[in-house]
């Protein structure tokens, strides 16, 4: 049984050390709507959203007060509308991810995720008109996000799925340039994408979700380099167990949270994700744990081991912490969003190449990157098709968010603000793969796939 006393240690985390609950977000089912016309399921799926999430907004700050917990952001995440979608005979989506939008305004929440498609085995009814809506729908919305899984172990690696990509990340920075091509920034492709993630902008209620669901995310990089900090001249093994330690902690407090929302609202309480995600704030940063372990920068020889070896502690230290740990759980890198990694960028001791070695060893992979816009799409398929392989092959979740920033170069910098940060323009190969891109098919599963 949690109660309130086990979070009593954790005061001066949240007082000092950004401590935060990052994100209620409730899962919503829209597999029971369907309707031939795009207008009247519009309308269900808004109707059906705003109903189940009606006091969801107000739970959160209701808890935040009883607590003194802050809970940054509340979020929905719906069936991925591919699904959903194919009930009509539309050619556009773009009037679903609008109704979403608005029940996002009514409802009061931050963001809603699920305008997705999962095609790592091939391409379904609806799931072509789901992407080629993408560059619109993030246009047109101010709090929808979207996601495309395009790989699974199990399935292997959709290039045609990873060539389409690349076309439609163009197109969202070109129609939304004039914000910095902001709409890059709520766009994600996956490889083994999971069903219960409560971060934006990959979430989506997968369809072995119970008909609504309530999953936390906890954050706490600042929380992790303190404790790291105060232990002083140590072992790396004994790094290691303070992290573990720390992420137990932080878990309980997740779980305490989960568990008063998920009575409050009368729905099950799902996954507590234990995710490191740093925020452009001084001192929540992922990158100056790396520096508080022994790196003199963040991308210099080491830090691959060392992500590795805080991404295993953070999920060991939450898995005894909770038996509802689930999502993405360990250190998330996303580079606009992480002060310490700004700066290695901009000191040059991280580069693409670095990046992609350390997505290997962490949660997600190449994270709120900004390229020069000049990148073409053929490149930007390559760069999927390269951190999507490392999630299949290793049986993990990878992900790149990459932003062409329309009429920036290396060295400028991309302003989002919030929580999305400010992103500097990395420079990237551009010696061309669409040989390979054009190519097209599946590239086959690994082997160690075929585990019956």
């Amino acid at each position: 049984m949690i109660n309130t006393s086990d979070i009593v240690e954790t005061i001066k985390m949240i007082e000092e050390e950004h401590l935060d609950i990052r994100t209620i977000t409730m899962g919503i089912s829209l597999r029971d709507l369907a309707s031939d016309d795009i207008k009247v399921l519009s309308d269900k799926i808004y109707d059906k959203v705003t109903r189940r999430a009606e006091h969801l907004v107000a739970t959160g700050e209701q808890i935040e007060r009883e607590l003194g917990i802050p809970i940054i952001h509340k979020r929905i995440s719906v069936t991925p509308i591919a699904m959903i979608g194919a009930t009509t005979n539309a050619t556009s989506y773009v009037p679903i991810a609008q109704a979403l939008d608005r029940a996002a305004s009514t409802t009061g929440v931050n963001f809603v995720g699920g305008f997705s498609a999962l095609v790592q085995k091939g391409f379904a009814k609806g799931d072509e008109v789901l992407i080629q809506s993408i560059p619109e729908a993030l246009a047109t919305t101010n709090c929808v996000c979207s996601s495309v899984n395009v790989a699974s172990t199990k399935a292997g690696i959709n290039l045609d799925a990873i060539e389409l990509m690349g076309r439609i990340i163009k197109d969202t920075a070109e129609i939304t340039k004039d914000n910095g091509s902001m709409g890059c920034a709520k766009l994600v492709v996956f490889a083994n994408a999971v069903d219960d993630n409560p971060f934006m902008a990959g979430a989506f209620h997968g369809i072995g979700e119970p008909e609504t669901v309530i999953n936390v995310g906890v954050s706490g990089p600042g929380v992790v380099q303190a404790a790291i900090k105060r232990a002083g001249d140590c072992s790396i093994g004994e790094v290691a167990e303070i992290i573990k330690k720390t992420a137990f902690k932080i878990t309980r407090m997740g779980q305490l949270v989960g568990s008063i929302a998920s009575e409050r609202l009368g729905v099950p309480f799902g996954i507590v994700d234990l995710s490191l995600a740093p925020t452009p704030a001084i001192g929540d940063s992922v990158a100056r744990i790396l520096e508080e372990v022994g790196l003199e920068t963040c991308g210099g020889c080491g830090t691959t081991a060392i992500l590795a070896m805080l991404n295993d502690a953070v999920k060991k230290g939450g898995v005894m912490a909770s038996s509802s740990v689930g999502g993405l759980s360990g250190a998330f890198i996303p580079v606009s969003e992480d002060e310490g990694m700004i700066a290695a960028v901009q000191q040059g001791a991280l580069c693409m190449e670095k990046l992609e070695a350390m997505t290997a060893v962490c949660s997600v992979g190449i994270d709120m990157v900004a390229v020069p816009g000049d990148t073409t799409e053929e490149v930007i398929s390559g760069l999927i098709a390269d951190e999507i392989a490392i999630g299949v092959v290793n049986n993990k979740t990878t992900a790149v968010r990459v932003i062409p920033a329309v009429g920036k170069k290396v060295g400028e910098v991309v302003e989002f603000g919030g929580l999305l940060g400010s992103a500097p323009i990395m420079p990237i190969s551009t010696k061309s793969p669409a040989k390979f891109i054009h190519r097209g098919g599946r590239i086959p599963a690994p082997i160690h796939s075929l585990k019956n």
